[in-house]
């Protein structure tokens, strides 16, 4: 499930769009995502989207806020 859908619909401009899309692939990589159900990745779009909502434009601090968010199950 890719982020751009959903980044489209809270009407965010390409640029912040692309780095939403990158966050979002990115943090996918860090968590091994093969293995994950399509909930968790949606899980973590809309995560990324509600941060970039509050203003948050810093990949560092947007990945850190999704992370920090999600803790797997051992």
């Amino acid at each position: 499930m890719p982020i751009k859908p959903l980044a489209e619909e809270a009407a965010f401009d390409p640029e912040t769009t692309q780095l939403l899309g990158q966050v979002f692939e990115s943090i996918c990589v860090q968590l091994h995502d093969a293995g994950q159900p399509a909930i968790v990745r949606e899980v973590i779009a809309k995560r990324i989207i509600d941060a970039a909502k509050r203003g948050e434009r810093d990949p560092g601090r947007l990945s850190a806020t999704v992370l920090g968010a999600y803790k797997p199950r051992m």
